[in-house]
């Protein structure tokens, strides 16, 4: 794991307040997904090893969960003024450029994952989404940890072909 991800923690066992595990869960596959990727050197990283789906690298999931993060919290559930990271094309929020490495893609996902808290602060689970939708902040949240639960399974895929590195 690189130094600059957190621990990961199982959330909270007993819980009792459902913001706080949705929270929780989402910041263990947050932490998942990061670690999945650090260690990678860049051509690891970028490497497309599914011929059907020539997009799906290491480092384009993590962009593509930074874009989702940023449209469903920030921008949908948290009313951020702050641009869409999903591009003219249907892929290119799994596209990177020639200058980003593991690191910087970790590094913006981080960021990301900041902007999101600071994007929901306050806001309780049954309010709506701060954009005007037939959505709450319970469904926002709830949609953003499947979505980054499925793509953590495909990092550990991607992971292990990479580098052979298993493990959850």
């Amino acid at each position: 794991m690189g130094s600059n991800i957190p621990e990961r923690r199982w959330p909270t066992t007993f819980a009792t307040n459902e913001l706080t595990l949705q929270r929780e869960f989402l910041t263990f596959l947050r932490i998942t997904a990061a670690s999945k990727v650090a260690g990678l050197d860049p051509a690891q990283g970028a490497l497309a090893p599914i011929p059907t789906s020539p997009v799906v690298s290491a480092m384009g999931v993590l962009k593509h969960l930074t874009a989702v993060e940023r449209y469903w919290i920030s921008i949908i559930g948290g009313g951020s003024d702050l641009p869409e990271l999903w591009g003219e094309d249907a892929d290119a929020s799994w596209k990177f450029g020639p200058d980003e490495t593991p690191s910087s893609v970790i590094a913006d996902y981080q960021a990301e994952w900041e902007r999101s808290d600071r994007a929901l602060a306050g806001r309780g689970p049954d309010e709506p989404t701060a954009v005007a939708d037939d959505k709450t902040i319970r469904w926002i949240l709830t949609h953003v940890i499947q979505e980054t639960a499925r793509h953590v399974g495909h990092l550990d895929f991607l992971r292990e072909l990479a580098d052979g590195t298993k493990g959850e």
